[in-house]
């Protein structure tokens, strides 16, 4: 039985709900709701699991806040004896524009203190990656904010579309393979 470890980064808390920062959190709720799981709080954060087509997926939403994530990572990598080229982990990208999709097999933070955490935890950039760009509409010093905000009107329309996009790709990471996921999804 192949597991995969699909690990939204957030933030916990009702104030940071529908925020841009938290697209890993939302995409993973959308994706246990469409597979009728729920998640529970575990050690570390919350978790929920789904089977399909053969493969178990067992999501995370570490609930260790964003720029401590790899702790909570590496816990369940550990306890489930997930290898690494099994972890998909999502995060917002302020570099793309919103609901572009990139996913890579490897690099560095870019600057994201949740992937920075990681890296420096499992001591690797060497996983996959899939980025949600939620553009960059903010003044010089105002990023903070900006990640930090609610989705805007637009955004919030368009959104649904993109978690649809998402939720594939999420399945088609363990079933179909990274190489095929990332031919097939980049750039949509």
């Amino acid at each position: 039985m192949k597991k995969f470890l699909i690990v939204g980064l957030g933030n916990i808390g009702e104030k940071y709900t529908n925020t841009r920062h938290n697209i890993g959190f939302k995409i993973l709720d959308e994706l246990a709701s469409s597979e009728a799981t729920t998640f529970e709080s575990e050690k570390l954060g919350a978790i929920a699991k789904f089977r399909f087509k053969g493969r178990t997926f067992i999501l995370l939403k570490p609930s260790t806040f964003m720029n401590l994530s790899g702790k909570s990572v590496k816990y369940w990598l550990t306890k489930e004896k997930i290898p690494l080229e099994n972890l998909l982990v999502i995060c917002d990208d302020l570099n793309l524009s919103f609901g572009t999709i990139r996913v890579k097999a490897k690099g560095s933070d870019g600057g994201h203190n949740g992937l920075k955490d990681i890296n420096a935890v499992l001591q690797t950039q060497q996983y996959a990656r899939f980025r949600f760009g939620v553009g960059s509409e903010f003044s010089k010093g105002r990023q903070s904010d900006f990640v930090l905000g609610k989705w805007g009107t637009d955004e919030s329309k368009l959104l649904p579309e993109r978690l649809e996009i998402a939720i594939k790709l999420v399945k088609s990471f363990g079933t179909a393979g990274l190489n095929n996921t990332m031919n097939t999804f980049n750039g949509t």
